[in-house]
């Protein structure tokens, strides 16, 4: 299994960026997938969810409204729109397959003026 995050950087509040996860190794069309984030000093924090058909989706109340997941199973790749980007979204975000730790590296997504 192969999870290889990517999209992160640093941003203004109000900004907007966007997460992609490649997957491999594993049929990604078979499995819910979620984005969780870990800021520092903190626990891992679930943040969203789709599932395996990319129809449904979860969001944490933290997120709806400005963030949007999907999912491209054509290219194994989960994607995490993040809009209005406050400073409680500093975080390092990774992907996982839905009841799996993560497995990649994650990206690190700093908010700050």
């Amino acid at each position: 299994v192969q999870l290889v995050e990517s999209g992160g950087g640093m941003v203004q509040p109000g900004g907007s960026l966007r997460l992609s996860c490649a997957a491999s190794g594993f049929a990604f069309k078979e499995y819910d997938m979620r984005w969780v984030r870990q800021a520092p000093g903190k626990g891992p924090e679930w943040v969203s969810s789709v599932d395996r058909g990319g129809s449904i989706t979860y969001y944490a109340n933290s997120v709806e409204g400005r963030f949007t997941i999907s999912r491209d199973n054509a290219k194994n790749i989960l994607y995490l729109q993040m809009n209005n980007l406050e400073p409680e979204d500093t975080a390092r975000y990774y992907c996982a397959r839905q009841d799996h730790s993560p497995e990649g590296q994650g990206t690190q997504v700093t908010v700050s003026s």
